[in-house]
């Protein structure tokens, strides 16, 4: 990283070249500003971000996003990616801890954690637990867009729930 440069502004040209798409500038960008300055949490969590969407490379983009976690736990952007992450690479016991933190931050969309946390609890066949999660999702949530997507999900756990319960079925007659 050149003498004339802040890490602010090298972060803020990273994230324009990621923006016009020239993913490895950006990726030059970002490793100079870790190398420059090792305490800078959002280079983790953007690096985090290529990792998984752009390379589909889980295992070092859960490195990243942990250790921007680490370095700013009230950092909100890096929770939901990360949690998705965690429930992807199916780590069940981590789900429960990085929802919780998350739930603790100023700044996190709560609606996108429960919603999460549902997709989770529905992977794991626990139908209840994932109607719970999207009801609670859908009390958070804000945006209007998202509600039908919510209502969608809720509709696809009555389904669930539905076709698992035991048929009765009348023989007399």
């Amino acid at each position: 990283m050149d003498i004339y440069t802040t890490v602010e502004e090298k972060y803020l040209q990273a994230i324009e070249e990621l923006h016009w798409g020239e993913l490895p500038k950006a990726l030059q960008y970002f490793n100079e500003i870790i190398v420059f300055d090792p305490d800078y949490a959002r280079a983790y969590f953007q690096l985090g971000d290529i990792y998984q969407n752009h390379f589909k490379d889980y295992k070092t983009a859960g490195y990243y996003y942990k250790r921007c976690i680490e370095l700013d736990h009230d950092f909100p952007e890096v929770y939901k990616p990360y949690l998705e992450l965690v429930i992807t690479l199916k780590m069940h016991k981590l789900v429960k801890q990085v929802a919780e933190k998350a739930l603790l931050v100023p700044g996190v969309c709560e609606a996108h954690i429960y919603e999460c946390l549902g997709l989770h609890a529905e992977q794991q066949q626990n139908f209840t637990e994932a109607a719970n999660y999207f009801k609670k999702a859908e009390l958070f949530n804000a945006i209007q867009d998202e509600q039908s997507t919510l209502r969608e999900h809720q509709n696809r756990i009555k389904s669930k729930m539905n076709s698992t319960k035991a048929m009765i079925y009348d023989l007399q007659g």
